[in-house]
């Protein structure tokens, strides 16, 4: 399991302050409020940047980071994903797994046939749609419905799928 979790993009400086909007990309926005640190990816690894506010202006958040106090110094930053660690994240109820965890995971079909990894999740609002992509390249979209979603690993990183007829057609 993945130590940080995707949280957010930083879109663009907010303000005179060093304020920033940030996109974010999980289902309690308001979990901002509530942490003290995220990390932004760079290439000696995570980076710690401590949160001196955060207020919601959804489908917003506008987030302040202390020691960065003008838009010149956040606009470096534009694009970068924000990351938090896994026990500042929102508890999961019992079937309900992070994106971290889902995306990159072995896919194989309940006739046996291996079918790829899953490279995308997208949000349609009635339920989440998971991008397969096979070995060819080729990849396809399964509904995250329990009718195709028989068994998720997450210690073996393997998901067993059941694939409605006319899916694949």
């Amino acid at each position: 399991m993945k130590k940080y979790l995707r949280a957010g993009t930083i879109t663009q400086p907010f303000g005179i302050k060093g304020d920033t909007k940030v996109y974010p990309h999980t289902d309690d926005p308001a979990i901002f409020k509530k942490i003290k640190k995220v990390f932004l990816e760079s290439a000696q690894g995570y980076e710690e940047y401590e949160v001196e506010s955060a207020r919601m202006a959804l489908p917003l958040v506008i987030l302040k980071f202390k020691g960065i106090d003008t838009p010149e110094e956040i606009r470096n930053f534009r694009q970068k994903d924000i990351y938090i660690l896994r026990e500042d994240a929102s508890p999961l109820e019992e079937g309900e797994y992070y994106f971290a965890d889902i995306i990159g995971m072995e896919v194989t079909d309940d006739t046996g046939v291996y079918r790829g990894k899953i490279t995308d999740i997208l949000q349609t609002g009635a339920n989440d749609v998971y991008e397969i992509t096979g070995e060819d390249g080729a990849s396809f979209l399964l509904p995250a419905i329990k009718e195709c979603i028989l068994n998720v690993d997450t210690d073996e990183n393997k998901m067993l799928i059941h694939i409605l007829e006319g899916l694949l057609d």
